[in-house]
């Protein structure tokens, strides 16, 4: 059980994951982008996260290729869980509630599929578990490849650019930021909350 709760807070601690080095941020990212059972890890404030450690030093890779690393993660990411939708969508929709499955989590993202349409793609950066299975849904409903791979590239590019562009600009004009790195996470997991609550009881109206 130890081993269990160690390997949790491993996965779901974001300066652990930054710390850990650029190749496990994109491993992170990557995942959390597609593939379904990854919807828990971090997201929107890994990526903020990371822009802070490297605008202090924390990090020492460059700003760009930072925001190259982890958008073409995020950018496959997607793609694989497009391609698992188009592919293996039935026996998706079919598959019962698991540890790391929850259908409602797929009936939500319909919801929003169905109200912003395509721009869904882009839109849906910016949300948490949302984002995980929109990619999935715009496969099941076999979205074009081409429409798929434009807004996904084009949604991809916002979320990063945004996201670690403001985070290292930040952490290098304010390097003192570091110092309340859980204060920014806890900033991103109320809007989190709230997102999730609000489309926990949009669905069961």
């Amino acid at each position: 059980m130890n081993e269990i709760n160690l390997l949790w807070h491993q996965l779901t601690d974001s300066e652990t994951i930054i710390r850990s080095g650029l190749m496990v941020i994109t491993l992170i990212v990557f995942a959390e982008n597609g593939l379904f059972f990854a919807f828990f890890l971090p997201g929107d404030y890994l990526l903020f996260l990371t822009g802070v450690f490297g605008g202090t030093g924390v990090l020492k890779e460059p700003l760009s290729t930072l925001i190259l690393s982890i958008f073409l993660a995020a950018v496959i990411g997607s793609l694989v869980g497009y391609l698992v939708g188009r592919f293996f969508g039935k026996s998706l929709i079919n598959r019962p509630d698991g540890w790391f499955y929850k259908k409602k989590h797929l009936e939500s993202t319909r919801e929003f599929f169905d109200k912003y349409g395509f721009m869904a793609l882009v839109i849906s950066r910016f949300l948490p578990i949302v984002r995980t299975f929109t990619p999935i849904l715009a496969g099941i409903t076999h979205l074009s490849w081409y429409k798929f791979i434009l807004l996904n590239i084009v949604g991809g590019g916002l979320w990063v650019g945004i996201l670690v562009t403001g985070g290292y600009y930040l952490g290098q004009n304010f390097p003192s930021i570091i110092n309340y790195v859980q204060y920014i996470i806890l900033f991103f997991l109320a809007i989190t909350t709230f997102t999730v609550i609000k489309g926990y009881l949009k669905l069961k109206q």
